[in-house]
């Protein structure tokens, strides 16, 4: 008999002690549409439930001492056991301040595993020999510390959804964003025309489709060489580029940008 899901492109497993925080993007957003399509299925366990105590506590003080608690091996080791059994050929990724760097060019990597295990840590972190065994992959959202790792899980989720085929509707959407050429997108603008004595860039209004796009790609590549020049160096400039910055650089100061 076929599965409803068998179309589904990429299965998300979310082990997580808070399934209901999910909510943000299992209920709204692309997320949901894509959920609602089928092009995506997003779906929880819950460590608790895999635990012998009467309490369903899943966590516990850390051998040698020291603050806080650890999440106990034996629940996440069962639930990442039961998630395999479903998902075959999934990667395991723990979320964690520890693991790589997440950037834009590793999403497009991400989004070809098709089936991902999430592990979402909370209080101090989880037991060593569930990462040793069980995780495939270790990734941070950033350099700063969360209280677990659901957010992490939810923004991961929301960026390699966008890169699958039928959930956003316009791929040039996706090509024009930030980041995607090692560049900060332009500025936007709509209605109305002027608004508090501030005015939309003539330019907007012409209907010079060619125009336009020069003008973008100068805001783009200034808002780049301005906000993130480490961005920039990773952009090789072709000679229009190079020409639009520089005329960037020279009207900055007169704000004839």
């Amino acid at each position: 008999m076929k599965n409803k899901y068998d179309n589904t492109l990429i299965w998300f497993k979310i082990i997580t002690i808070f399934p209901e925080m999910f909510n943000a993007i299992t209920n709204y957003g692309i997320t949901s549409r894509a959920i609602k399509k089928r092009i995506i299925n997003i779906d929880f366990l819950n460590p608790r439930n895999f635990t012998k105590n009467k309490y369903k506590s899943i966590d516990d003080r850390p051998y040698g001492g020291g603050p806080g608690m650890i999440m106990s091996a034996e629940p996440l080791y069962q639930s990442i056991q039961h998630a395999k059994s479903e998902l075959k050929n999934a990667t395991v990724i723990y979320l964690s301040p520890q693991g790589k760097l997440l950037k834009q060019n590793c999403i497009e990597q991400l989004i070809k595993k098709k089936q991902i295990i999430f592990i979402c840590g909370r209080y101090e972190g989880i037991d060593q020999r569930i990462i040793d065994s069980q995780v495939n992959e270790e990734w941070s959202i950033g350099n700063y510390i969360l209280t677990g790792g659901e957010l992490a899980a939810m923004i991961m989720i929301d960026s390699i959804s966008r890169f699958i085929p039928g959930v956003i509707k316009k791929k040039q959407s996706i090509e024009n964003e930030s980041f995607s050429k090692n560049l900060l997108d332009h500025p936007h603008y709509t209605r109305p025309k002027k608004i508090h004595n501030m005015s939309v860039p003539e330019v907007l209004l012409s209907g010079n489709h060619s125009e336009i796009r020069l003008w973008r790609l100068k805001q783009s590549l200034g808002k780049t060489w301005t906000k993130r020049p480490d961005l920039l160096k990773k952009h090789i400039l072709n000679k229009e580029e190079i020409i639009l910055l520089n005329k960037f650089k020279k009207y900055k100061n007169k704000k004839v940008i």
